[in-house]
């Protein structure tokens, strides 16, 4: 499954870097002190993060309320559209979110419901991509890949 997930994961990237369109929502806009909690809602609480070089951060947040994990990428600089992603998955269910496009500000949200389970997220901008297996569920200890392309 994680080689799947990289495989799909590069593909997209690279459809985007030849210019596919097909199935792309617009740039999202927003101003530079961009949240997860603006992108996710405000019930969402950060429960963890990772860096994205000095391009961004990828956001996973909870909302106890519903169960529900939210992740978004979010730019440290807003600016022209580049390409950005993120995806997250509940292993236990296989439910599954992304979004990947050409975006000015970040990419996201997308949603699955995680209660109980240990999700695995990640994302990206322009040639710098992060995944985190075993996330957020006690006990088992998270792996994070960083990979520059």
């Amino acid at each position: 499954m994680k080689f799947t997930r990289s495989v799909l994961t590069a593909s997209a990237f690279a459809a985007l870097a030849l210019g596919a369109t097909t199935a792309l929502a617009a740039p999202a806009t927003a101003a530079p002190n961009t949240t997860p909690q603006k992108v996710c809602g405000s019930a969402y609480k950060t429960v963890n993060s990772a860096a994205l070089g000095s391009l961004g951060t990828v956001y996973l947040t909870y909302n106890a309320s519903n169960g529900k994990n939210c992740v978004a990428t979010i730019r440290n600089n807003p600016g022209a559209a580049v390409n950005m992603a993120l995806w997250i998955e509940v292993p236990a269910t296989w439910e599954r979110g992304e979004d990947y496009g050409r975006y000015t500000s970040y990419a996201g949200p997308a949603y699955v419901y995680g209660k109980g389970h240990c999700v695995d997220w990640g994302g990206g901008i322009s040639n710098v991509h992060v995944q985190v297996y075993n996330s957020n569920c006690g006990a088992r200890k998270e792996h994070r890949v960083t990979e520059v392309r």
